[in-house]
């Protein structure tokens, strides 16, 4: 039984700028496991765009696409599906706006088409433009997220979808969409019940707009040094920034390494 657990968020938290893990988080990863304690990457991204990363810290438990998608220590104990007829609504009232689709499971992507919203997203977050197709990959593939490319429209989709999607802005060109209720949160339950882990004490850090329902609900809320105001209000504990040891001083903090 482990003596705690820690949720990381990637971008802007465990990550650097370069979207990369720095040599002392991927030593403080390997301490948490030392210290009995189970690290957790608890993320936007899709198990498929972070292998390097599970790879570099030795994580292999993982909340992802927005709580939509988790797996235990490699196996998929959860996974909340978005229906096709949904995917293919939320396209349809994206046009009037020239806003692109993407979809996502745990092993792939693809967008409806591309456009400078689109390249300016994926650029934000070093990230590869997905390859066009959604009309095909959806006919043989699972969704578990999508992402809507858009710049300024966002009370139009979410009075459009109430009650059937949620949506987080996390960069300047693109919300995340998962299935109404979709969060973090729901995906760390999903893991503590699925997996006898519920009763440990919880830790968690982050930054944006997305780590919100995950840090009301854990025990101990951390938040970057960088992160939004609104977000550091929620905070137990603001550590620095992501780029300025801020993994490494939250954990110190609570002297879980």
């Amino acid at each position: 039984m482990y003596k705690a657990i820690t949720f990381f968020d990637l971008d802007h938290t465990l990550l650097n700028e370069q979207t990369k893990v720095d040599d002392e988080v991927a030593a403080a990863m390997k301490q948490l496991r030392e210290n009995n304690v189970l690290p957790v990457i608890s993320s936007g991204r899709n198990i498929f765009e972070i292998t390097e990363i599970m790879k570099k810290t030795g994580i292999d438990t993982v909340v992802g696409a927005n709580g939509s998608y988790v797996q235990f220590e490699g196996k998929p104990v959860y996974k909340s599906l978005v229906p096709n007829e949904l995917i293919t609504s939320l396209m349809e009232f994206g046009k009037p706006f020239e806003d692109s689709v993407t979809v996502y499971n745990d092993k792939d992507y693809r967008i409806s088409f591309v456009n400078e919203t689109v390249k300016n997203n994926y650029a934000s977050i070093n990230t590869p433009v997905p390859p066009v197709g959604v009309d095909d990959f959806i006919k043989d593939n699972e969704v578990v997220m999508m992402v809507i490319n858009t710049v300024g429209h966002d009370q139009d989709y979410i009075d459009k979808f109430a009650g059937k999607l949620t949506f987080y802005r996390n960069t300047p060109y693109s919300m995340d969409v998962v299935m109404d209720g979709g969060s973090k949160m729901r995906g760390i339950q999903e893991l503590q019940k699925n997996t006898g882990l519920e009763g440990i004490p919880t830790y968690a850090f982050g930054d944006g707009n997305n780590d919100v329902p995950m840090l009301e609900y854990v025990d101990h809320p951390v938040v970057m040094g960088n992160g939004l105001p609104h977000v550091k209000e929620l905070a137990e504990f603001i550590t620095t920034n992501n780029t300025d040891h801020g993994i490494v001083n939250g954990l110190k903090h609570f002297d879980l390494i």
